[in-house]
């Protein structure tokens, strides 16, 4: 019988392709496995403070009527009495025409 055709590089090659294809096989298994989060994980809660939690509020401690006199709503007023006078002061360093 002949000879193998297969040499020590051709096995080396195969070897190192066939790892390769074996790691980006777990990579893809593991994303897969990880990526996926439900809807539930994702979902931020704010407390009574302001503060973010991954926890519901206590409804017991919502505050639930809303007196509409109580809000006060105020706007800031343009004044030109109490504008600043915009004159600039210094030396032009150069001027275009």
């Amino acid at each position: 019988m002949g000879r193998s055709q297969e040499t020590s590089g051709k096995k080396e090659v195969r070897t190192r392709k066939e790892k390769k294809r074996k790691e980006k096989e777990k990579k893809r298994a593991f994303k897969k496995g990880e990526g996926k989060s439900s809807f539930d994980e994702m979902i931020a809660y704010v407390d009574e403070f302001g503060n973010i939690s991954s926890t519901p509020p206590d409804p017991t401690k919502k505050k639930t009527v809303v007196i509409a006199e109580n809000i006060e709503i105020k706007t800031a007023k343009n004044d030109p009495e109490n504008a600043k006078d915009y004159v600039r002061k210094g030396v032009v360093a150069f001027f275009n025409e």
